[in-house]
């Protein structure tokens, strides 16, 4: 679905039809027909937009004919019906830069144009070039959300990790480190790609445009670090959770072991006096009944007192 939006007296107003100083945003579902279309009305390459559909494009940008093309990732929730998938995916989001217009295509709805629409009446299309660092801009935005909600919800499961040792909580928090390890990957990426944009200018940036993308720079980077800060207590945390779990199987082990060993003599005492011969001691005697229940529990019970000093149970 094309969608076109223009400024009109500080107002965002959705058009028919792409116009000078526009912004196009496709997003999903797609046509072959609406790329066919907007790839010769606009004089856009087609592969342009179809590099959207691969969820796997990695940030990037390049330029022909004189049509600029920027890749870059973007978190969003994962509406997987699979319980192991991760709670969070990096999907990427496509901008081309045309003579009057500005192009986003969007793979999924995501909450980066989201935000950059509901604050497009404050923007310029004409400055094309700040338009593009205000959509990086809402995509760190969304990366720091998502990562101190990661955080909100690691705690969660974690405590309730303590009360119960739930296999559940600990799926989830599985689910939480594979939704980390693609927002590690996606700002790392997305880092390179504003470095590699500011060194070589392919934007041609002014000083103030210069200065705002290099705020994004340390902006991204303090994510990948908060990002790698959770992933590696995320780790810790399910080591420590491994070698508790490992632990207490091995003390039920040996609780279990002792009181098998206690248990024995008993056995061997009744089975020693339940053998069909003559001759065993006080067969004839009127205690022969309690003598061997009597003998067999001091038995077990100074076993128990020994394993008890040596901290077996």
């Amino acid at each position: 679905m094309i969608q076109c939006f223009k400024n009109i007296d500080n107002q965002t107003v959705e058009i028919d039809k792409p116009e000078i100083g526009s912004w196009v945003n496709l997003v999903p579902p797609f046509r072959d027909e609406d790329f066919e279309t907007l790839s010769e009305s606009l004089d856009v390459p087609i592969e342009f937009l179809r590099d959207s559909l691969d969820i796997d494009e990695r940030p990037r940008y390049e330029i022909s004919d004189n049509v600029k093309f920027i890749v870059i990732k973007t978190p969003t929730e994962n509406n997987s019906f699979n319980d192991s998938d991760a709670f969070y995916i990096t999907i990427p989001i496509c901008i081309i830069l045309t003579h009057n217009q500005i192009i986003t295509v969007n793979s999924f709805d995501n909450g980066a144009i989201k935000k950059f629409l509901n604050t497009f009446q404050k923007r310029h299309p004409d400055k094309k070039n700040m338009m593009v660092l205000k959509i990086f801009e809402k995509v760190v935005q969304n990366f720091l959300e998502f990562l101190k909600e990661i955080n909100h919800t690691r705690n969660q499961y974690e405590q309730s990790l303590y009360d119960s040792n739930s296999n559940e909580d600990l799926l989830n928090l599985m689910r939480i480190q594979k939704s980390l390890v693609y927002f590690v990957t996606a700002l790392r990426s997305n880092e390179m790609l504003m470095m590699k944009m500011e060194r070589t200018n392919f934007l041609a940036l002014n000083e103030e445009e210069r200065e705002f993308l290099q705020d994004l720079i340390i902006d991204t980077s303090q994510a990948l670090e908060m990002a790698n800060v959770y992933t590696n207590i995320l780790s810790s945390t399910l080591d420590a959770f491994a070698s508790i779990i490992s632990n207490n199987q091995n003390q039920v082990l040996k609780r279990l072991t002792s009181v098998t060993i206690i248990l024995q003599f008993p056995v061997l005492v009744a089975s020693v006096y339940g053998m069909n011969v003559d001759h065993i001691p006080y067969a004839n005697s009127p205690f022969s009944f309690y003598i061997p229940i009597v003998f067999s529990l001091g038995i077990s019970v100074v076993i128990g007192i020994y394993f008890a000093r040596k901290k077996l149970f």
